[in-house]
């Protein structure tokens, strides 16, 4: 298989990682920048170019797309999709998951249970929202944050009012959730792969911290999944449409919280934790996906790409 890497950067841990497992497998792996890629749409002939050259033939495609990158990043993800490329996480997957308000509202109607998570604009409104949540400590955070970033813990009512304040100064969209004390800063990612999680790490916080990030310090073991954590991890991913995902749960006294749901889950933490070959099982994916090499199936792609 041909196979397209959306990724910024090439030395990233995670590239690396999928370039080196697609190459074992004998696929041949190109990784493109998403902002050095630029599209024609038209009816009937869209088509993609990266610096000057066209974009033909690929497989399938494996988006790593950052956050400061999403729009322009899912644009390009989807041209390839309408040229009928396979990705385990369209576009439009990796846009639910990206906003963490929507992701939320979507697992919740899924029945999923989750930390409660309030939201609101008005300044007027504050104290009433903060009365929903219930007491503090409250956790606040940007709405497309990542690895930590955007997170502040509350401890006082007057300091959710002040970091309210300061965000909604930024013109900034942020959640506030309810502080999960016993989770006693951990928990646990859970890398889906399919309809399987291939690997499971716990994190904790380090020292002071109640973030258990690994870049922000944080710490990680393996982890052995409940049966319950297993379900709803999968069942997440699904309901957004991903098929690579990395779900974050809590350990509650009330069961499994989901967290968050990431779309470009980093593969260096987990594999060191795990030992685990994650990349291997994102390219077996794409094999059982997109790796049907028989001629009609090869001829109703190359169709679709030059429509």
């Amino acid at each position: 298989m041909k196979i397209a890497i959306l990724s910024r950067n090439t030395r990233l841990y995670s590239t690396k990682r999928l370039v080196e497992a697609g190459r074992e497998r004998g696929h041949v792996v190109r990784v493109l920048d998403p902002l050095r890629c630029y599209v024609r749409i038209a009816p009937g002939a869209v088509a993609i170019r990266y610096k000057g050259k066209e974009v033909r033939d690929i497989d399938a495609v494996i988006p790593r797309i950052g956050t400061t990158s999403t729009f322009y990043g899912t644009a390009v993800l989807r041209q390839l999709e309408m040229m009928g490329v396979y990705t385990p996480n369209p576009s439009d997957a990796v846009l639910r998951a990206r906003d963490k308000l929507r992701c939320l509202q979507i697992l919740a109607a899924q029945g999923i249970d989750m930390p409660v998570t309030v939201f609101g604009d008005n300044p007027d409104d504050t104290a009433d929202v903060l009365a929903l949540l219930g007491d503090p400590p409250h956790v606040i955070k940007l709405n497309e944050g990542s690895q930590g970033t955007g997170v502040v813990l509350a401890e006082k009512r007057s300091a959710s009012q002040s970091v309210i304040e300061a965000f909604r100064g930024l013109y900034a969209n942020f959640l506030v959730q309810e502080f999960i004390a016993e989770a006693k800063g951990s928990d646990l990612r859970c890398f889906v792969v399919g309809k399987k999680v291939v690997a499971a790490m716990q994190r904790d916080a380090s020292p002071g911290e109640f973030r258990a990030n690994l870049h922000r310090g944080g710490t990680a073991m393996t982890a052995t999944l409940s049966a319950e954590e297993k379900r709803i991890a999968i069942r997440a991913a699904g309901a957004l449409g991903l098929g690579i995902a990395g779900v974050d749960l809590l350990r509650s006294n009330r069961g499994p919280l989901l967290l968050e749901v990431n779309s470009s889950p980093g593969l260096e933490g987990i594999e060191a934790a795990t030992g685990i070959d994650v990349a291997g099982a994102i390219m077996d994916l794409l094999q059982a996906q997109a790796g049907d090499t028989a001629p009609g199936t090869r001829m109703r792609r190359s169709a679709l790409r030059n429509v």
